[in-house]
């Protein structure tokens, strides 16, 4: 196949005169002053990624009180990153560093569909993780258990090896990186490699984007009118009530301000992955599209160095995760610390705390007499 030239493209590969299986490159890899930066903050990110979420695992897996729903599915998307850093940012670094792909044909259709099933894996996680958060808080349903949760996992594995195994068996244009520093989307006009290119796409980021911003404004809604009618019954609730109650005014607006305090740092947080996912992802889909349908963006001579930053800001999720449970969570921390041999450890180590399990939804019910605890 002439991967970039004025003929359409008809089938999968493209033989040089030498015989070798090798594609047509016309596009120029970045110049080392951007490539060899990029290559070793892609080894800062492989570092960060493996060991923040492996304390996350590793949380989960040595503490049985740490094994609720939500902590499995936290527990299963940085899995996956890892899986991710491991299988597919390695290889990526070499080929940003020599500028030259040296793993071979087979390898490369591989590593592509690794990608794609780790990414959209993570992806899954969020989503299920988003919508549960929509029923616990909307709905006031809470209906996810651990067993419930251990299937969903299964399930959503399942899902994500059936929509990247294709792009392994050839049902997609996957060129050998000679336009790009791994196997990426290329463009074709077969139908059928650009319908499941599109869906590949949508199932990765659209639909699971568009499901999440809906499940989050209903959630901002939700959390927004609970906390008016909270501050309403406060200030309605006269003396005598409150006296009746045990509390006196300020024991009731302390309580109801830790109330609303604890909601929305929770909700915050799921937030932030999710603008997380947006601003790495969304470039990644566009990109991707447009290899497919647009030979002019793809055969530019700038497609090499575009792929580059784009794969660079795809990987940087995997990072950005425990960055963010870091920054957000203090149990986390914690742990972190806990974790860190003693010769390493700068701050006095944290003392055990006890630990409850507790009712997702309660968290969020509101009574109409009392606020939630």
């Amino acid at each position: 196949m002439m991967a970039c030239n004025r003929t359409a493209i008809k089938s999968y590969e493209y033989w040089l005169p030498n015989g070798s299986n090798r594609w047509d490159s016309g596009a120029a890899p970045p110049p080392a002053p951007l490539r060899i930066p990029l290559a070793v903050i892609m080894m800062l990110m492989i570092v960060v990624g493996l060991l923040g979420n492996a304390v996350v695992c590793i949380i989960v897996y040595q503490r049985p009180a740490m094994r609720s729903a939500i902590n499995l599915l936290l527990a299963t998307l940085a899995f996956s990153d890892i899986m991710l850093s491991l299988c597919c940012m390695p290889f990526t670094t070499v080929t940003l560093i020599t500028a030259h792909w040296h793993f071979g044909d087979s390898f490369c259709r591989l590593s592509a569909m690794l990608y794609w099933f780790f990414v959209l894996e993570g992806v899954t996680i969020l989503l299920i993780i988003s919508v549960d958060r929509f029923l616990i808080i909307v709905q006031r349903q809470d209906k996810l258990n651990p067993q419930r949760a251990k299937v969903i996992i299964a399930g959503s594995w399942a899902l994500s090896f059936f929509m990247s195994a294709p792009s392994l068996a050839g049902w997609t244009l996957m060129e050998v990186p000679a336009r790009a520093p791994q196997c990426v989307l290329g463009y074709t006009e077969l139908p059928a490699s650009r319908a499941y290119a599109v869906t590949l796409v949508a199932t990765v980021f659209f639909v699971p984007f568009s499901i999440m911003l809906c499940s989050f404004l209903c959630v901002l809604h939700t959390v927004r009118k609970n906390a008016v009618r909270v501050h309403n019954q406060s200030n309605s609730l006269d003396l005598r009530q409150l006296a009746r109650a045990g509390l006196r005014q300020p024991q009731w607006q302390q309580q109801v301000s830790l109330d609303l305090s604890f909601k929305t740092k929770a909700f915050t947080t799921i937030l932030i992955l999710f603008v997380g996912f947006s601003l790495c992802w969304l470039p990644h889909s566009v990109y991707s599209l447009l290899a497919v349908f647009s030979q002019s963006f793809y055969c530019s001579p700038s497609f090499y160095t575009t792929s580059s930053c784009i794969l660079w800001l795809s990987y940087l999720k995997s990072v950005f995760n425990p960055i963010v449970y870091c920054w957000r969570i203090k149990k986390f921390r914690e742990a972190c610390i806990e974790l860190l041999p003693q010769t390493f450890q700068i701050l006095p180590k944290v003392p055990e705390r006890i630990r409850r399990r507790i009712r997702p939804s309660t968290v969020y019910v509101c009574n109409e007499n009392q606020s939630a605890v």
